[in-house]
């Protein structure tokens, strides 16, 4: 591998590539068309991020690779693994809730690696806003997914303005049953990795409750869990809302994620869930797709998914990368649950003892300056430090958007931290600093 690879897995922490990754790397080089089948939480974005990194550092200024993905969480995901990697290279994302004019402009300087949905890559498209004449690899991410969501019309209008010679991956954790005519493939290289050659650490089990109060064993289940991250699923954004309303009441620090919630509110969320201190999210089917949390512990199924695919796209949340992982289904004492559930699932007892769930070691600082206004995750922790008297440990995960950031904080240092950083500037800016929502 070259020294650009070494040093991108050495920044995602990865010890070595997985058989898959390394299949798909010398496939790469001598390949037009790859189909590659594996499942959640395998490893599939890292798969073709490497070969992207490879192809876009001898391309110069222009727009070397394209990512078309189902959902803007997906992209943001995938935005966050290429920026871990290191490469220097730019990388923009276009999604729809996201601001037109912000994107107009992060395209009039064309970046290296351009992720996005069908609908917004379409728009900006016939705008004449991006030109993909230049383009060198094309990538349809979770392609299932995107067709399963109706995006047929959206995508064969980005294939249509494809140069002719332009390499093309197509990734799925599950086989689509059919291509639509516009998928140009003619003879791919198809890599087809199931959950047997996975290397995997996940056990599931199934609780049942005394009676027919799944709440209250969720509580139950939550105590012993302790302070680990843990993703609940529902089945619908009611029940998502009825059980925030339940865990308020007991003073569970907690957040809710589905599509009911205006984009900025899904994305803070995620912010909160992935730097500890929303530890426990509840969320419906929209997380089961594209969210990439390494540190996701615990899948709960309070509501049973409605198919087996569904099933295994929620439990694939967790045990991602070789990591372990458990999915606990909860059930009331005479529910009938699907043979994909039993024949998988090990029934199991909760401790009696009732273990009251603590407080996240970490809040949320909200600041209102983001890349765009020309600061780094360097900057705000040198204010943190300088200014809010915090130690470099203190300091957990830092995001930055666009125009605004967040950092993870001791929970028990934020009050007299935002009276320290009342009135301060970061370089030279006016920045409003405030816990964030």
């Amino acid at each position: 591998m070259s020294e650009s690879i070494q040093v991108a897995l050495r920044n995602l922490g990865y010890a070595a590539l997985l058989p898959m990754q390394l299949e798909m790397m010398s496939r790469y080089k001598t390949s037009r068309q790859l189909l590659l089948y594996s499942p959640t939480g395998s490893g599939k974005t890292v798969a073709y991020l490497l070969p992207v990194m490879e192809t876009a550092m001898q391309t110069g200024n222009k727009i070397s690779a394209l990512v078309v993905v189902p959902t803007h969480e997906l992209a943001l995901q995938i935005e966050s693994v290429f920026r871990t990697m290191g490469t220097g290279l730019k990388v923009t994302t276009c999604y729809g809730g996201h601001p037109v004019k912000t994107e107009i402009n992060n395209l009039s300087e064309s970046p290296t690696l351009l992720i996005g949905t069908p609908g917004r890559l379409l728009y900006h498209l016939r705008k004449g806003h991006l030109v993909l004449s230049s383009l060198d690899l094309f990538i349809l991410d979770e392609y299932d997914k995107s067709l399963e969501l109706g995006f047929e019309k959206e995508i064969s209008g980005i294939v249509a303005d494809l140069p002719e010679k332009v390499k093309w991956v197509l990734t799925s954790a599950s086989k689509a049953s059919v291509l639509p005519q516009f998928i140009r493939l003619e003879n791919p290289v198809i890599l087809d990795y199931p959950d047997t050659e996975i290397p995997n650490a996940r056990e599931i089990r199934l609780v049942r409750a005394n009676g027919t109060d799944k709440l209250e064993l969720l509580v139950q289940l939550l105590g012993t869990l302790g302070s680990s991250q843990v993703l609940i699923f529902c089945n619908h954004r009611d029940a998502v809302e009825r059980i925030s309303d339940l865990l308020q009441e007991r003073s569970i620090v907690h957040d809710t994620y589905h599509g009911g919630h205006e984009q900025s509110q899904r994305e803070r969320s995620l912010i909160k869930f992935r730097n500890g201190s929303c530890p426990v999210l509840v969320t419906t089917d929209l997380a089961s797709r594209g969210l990439d949390i390494s540190g996701i512990e615990h899948v709960v199924h309070y509501q049973t998914a409605g198919s087996e695919t569904i099933f295994l796209h929620r439990n694939g949340r967790t045990a991602r990368m070789l990591r372990e992982g458990l999915v606990w289904v909860l059930a009331t004492s005479d529910e009938r649950l699907p043979d994909f559930v039993t024949s998988t699932a090990v029934e199991t007892s909760l401790p009696t003892d009732q273990n009251a769930v603590p407080l996240p070691y970490y809040d949320t600082l909200y600041l209102s300056l983001g890349r765009k206004d020309k600061i780094s995750k360097t900057d705000i922790v040198g204010f943190l430090i300088q200014k809010g008297a915090l130690t470099k440990e203190d300091i957990g995960l830092v995001h930055l958007l666009d125009y605004e950031s967040f950092a993870a904080v001791p929970r028990s240092k934020l009050t007299p931290l935002l009276s320290r950083l009342k009135g301060e500037k970061i370089k030279n800016k006016v920045v409003q600093i405030r816990r964030a929502r």
